[in-house]
């Protein structure tokens, strides 16, 4: 469904599903059009654009500063999702919307929650599948218009300032590369939709990813000890890191991959077939024979339950153990039995 058979299967009705909040973009295009979109936005997470560090430092400060601000406990998912819509608009707009630091009743506050509520909506929708719309009501179409005010905004404002101020800054920003595509350039609701498309999927996957991990680590003093040594080894007594650091941080990279593997992202996903066609194995009362697959019949394949496999990650499949990682695990892990980010020619762009 995702490799040799992808033009087999579509869709379906995600596209009518996500089309409010996500317009036109990469997350909703196929054919043509996605290809388009993969082309233009693959060279945009190449490492080499994201290797300063320095975006990041003042908003996890802010979230230092609001942590510190509080007593007793914390409710550190909200805050994780702030954090990341912070560094994401900055990286996407080069202006943050400072959720974390700005007043309830700020712009970039009322922007993140109409973000919210939007994609509340979105969820439900999609939960629904065939009776998408019966949610879809003002409160929906306010949020989602709120938010692509607030991105046509953005657009207007970078639109506007000259050139050379533009070039002054030599810091990389996802969108003067992506405006300069003769679509966008001449198509803002194009340019708008990979934006917010860019925005939901830098936004909700790093989040979900820091709140399990900080969840897990929690859960097991003995991991989270082993992690604090690797950083004193590589970083010593300095207040600052660089990429060079992280690259050095192995048992970190464990970590966040045993996360990904016990709480995907996208723990559930499906495809629609286009044609009647099949699948190559998962029939018969062994599950080696094929599939038949009508037209028009939707296909569901669960991450979260093909990670957790005892015959691909041992009779501890359940438990977290990033030393898992450095064992002889079966050769499917490496390729379709792991799919944090997806697979094929649809794999998540920002994957690394």
């Amino acid at each position: 469904m995702m490799s040799s058979k992808l033009d087999d299967f579509n869709f379906g009705l995600r596209r009518q599903i996500f089309f409010p909040l996500l317009g036109d973009g990469i997350f909703t295009q196929e054919g043509a059009s996605w290809k388009h979109s993969r082309d233009l936005l693959r060279p945009q997470f190449a490492k080499q654009q994201y290797r300063d560090m320095d975006i990041f430092r003042p908003h996890v400060d802010n979230l230092l500063d609001h942590i510190h601000a509080n007593e007793g406990e914390i409710d550190l998912q909200p805050l994780f999702f702030n954090l990341t819509l912070d560094t994401t608009t900055e990286l996407l707009f080069g202006k943050s919307v400072d959720s974390l630091k700005e007043a309830e009743n700020s712009r970039g506050a009322k922007f993140a929650n109409e973000f919210d509520v939007a994609q509340n909506y979105v969820i439900q929708r999609f939960r629904l599948l065939d009776l998408y719309w019966l949610i879809g009501g003002r409160k929906f179409q306010r949020s989602c218009a709120a938010v692509h005010e607030f991105v046509d905004g953005i657009i207007e404002e970078r639109s506007q300032k000259p050139e050379e101020d533009t070039a002054k800054n030599d810091r990389y920003l996802f969108f003067d590369a992506i405006a300069k595509d003769p679509k966008h350039s001449s198509d803002r609701k194009a340019l708008r939709a990979q934006l917010v498309n860019m925005l939901l999927a830098g936004r909700d996957t790093t989040a979900c990813l820091l709140s399990w991990t900080f969840f897990l680590l929690a859960q097991h003093p003995h991991v989270l000890a082993k992690l604090k040594a690797e950083i004193t080894s590589v970083v010593g007594s300095r207040t600052e890191i660089d990429r060079q650091d992280i690259n050095k941080m192995t048992y970190l990279a464990k970590i966040l991959k045993e996360t990904l593997r016990l709480y995907p992202s996208v723990p559930v996903n499906t495809r629609t077939a286009r044609r009647t066609t099949f699948l190559p194995t998962g029939g018969g009362p062994d599950g080696t024979s094929p599939v038949l697959i009508r037209k028009g019949e939707n296909v569901a394949f669960c991450v979260y339950s093909m990670h957790r496999r005892k015959d691909l990650y041992g009779e501890d499949a359940e438990e977290f153990r990033p030393e898992r990682w450095d064992e002889d695990l079966p050769e499917y892990t490496k390729t379709w039995g792991y799919l944090p980010f997806s697979g094929g020619p649809r794999i998540c762009l920002g994957r690394k």
